[in-house]
């Protein structure tokens, strides 16, 4: 094989790595999320520059604490089959590798996000400090690392609220709420689904009973989902939604809901499966039925 054929599929392998390193396809569902609540909320003030910020600012944030989540969890990982074949558990990149990478991630996100305003680029590290220094060592100590790590992961709905709307409103609180609601379902699936894994690397997602997930954990994902409801009231008694909109919406809602009580009831892998797709399917149709809302 010639040098220069070696070096290209050196290439692309680094480029693999990174990606996974960074969480490429998760990241980009979590800025989706915000560039489309940016154009929710900036309606007929939307802006290319500041949609553009938003869009790398976000990604470059997200890569950063997802690399630090990696550097601090690598000897970890390396006890879960889901990932073992990290680049860091793998031994494929050394932890200071990943360091730089993140450190210059975090300086372009910064950067992207100051440009759009100061408070984009605080909530923005926020975000960060909170994901990779809180809640990723939390999750091996106790349960409320859900709770916490919620936080950064609905933060980018209010980055993307200030950067449209220029300060903290009613619209985007309420775009936060529905995003940091959602992620408790969507993490107790995955959390049930991964438990032994999680559990043989000492982490304390969810609490068992007689080495099984509590059955509880639907229950509540139930509850958590109905809470979008309370969360949309504000707007409701605004009449903010149009009608069709908002039957859809408490619909989305009920559907998600339901799918929490069959883990409850049944507590076994399909249900919890099922509870975690319809949670990938869930937050974009309320995203799109909220941006169809301010189109109409």
């Amino acid at each position: 094989m010639s040098n220069s054929k070696t070096y290209q599929l050196g290439l692309i392998d680094a480029a693999k790595d990174i990606g996974q390193l960074v969480k490429f396809k998760l990241s980009l569902m979590v800025v989706f999320s915000s560039v489309i609540s940016y154009v929710i909320l900036a309606g007929n003030q939307f802006e290319w520059l500041g949609f553009s910020l938003l869009l790398c600012g976000g990604l470059f944030i997200t890569f950063s604490a997802n690399a630090i989540n990696q550097v601090l969890e690598k000897d970890f990982d390396r006890m879960m089959q889901r990932t073992r074949l990290r680049p860091l558990a793998d031994q494929r990149m050394s932890s200071s590798t990943a360091v730089l990478i993140a450190g210059i991630f975090t300086v372009l996100g910064s950067i992207s996000l100051a440009m759009i305003s100061p408070l984009c680029a605080t909530l923005g590290m926020g975000s960060l400090i909170l994901y990779a220094f809180i809640y990723t060592p939390l999750k091996r100590y106790s349960t409320l690392a859900i709770p916490v790590g919620a936080i950064p992961g609905a933060l980018p709905v209010l980055v993307a609220g200030v950067a449209a709307q220029g300060t903290i409103t009613l619209e985007s609180l309420s775009l936060f709420g529905i995003q940091y609601l959602w992620q408790f379902p969507h993490f107790w699936a995955i959390a049930w689904l991964g438990h032994d894994d999680y559990k043989s690397a000492g982490f304390k997602l969810i609490k068992d009973i007689d080495g099984q997930p509590d059955p509880r954990y639907g229950f509540y994902s139930a509850q958590y989902s109905l809470l979008s409801i309370a969360v949309l009231l504000p707007l409701i008694m605004q009449n903010y939604f149009n009608p069709v909109i908002l039957i859809a919406l408490i619909g989305t809602i009920l559907i998600y809901s339901w799918y929490g009580l069959r883990l409850f009831q049944k507590n076994d892998r399909q249900t919890a499966r099922a509870l975690m797709f319809c949670s990938i399917i869930y937050l974009p149709v309320v995203l799109i039925l909220m941006l169809i809302n301010n189109s109409l």
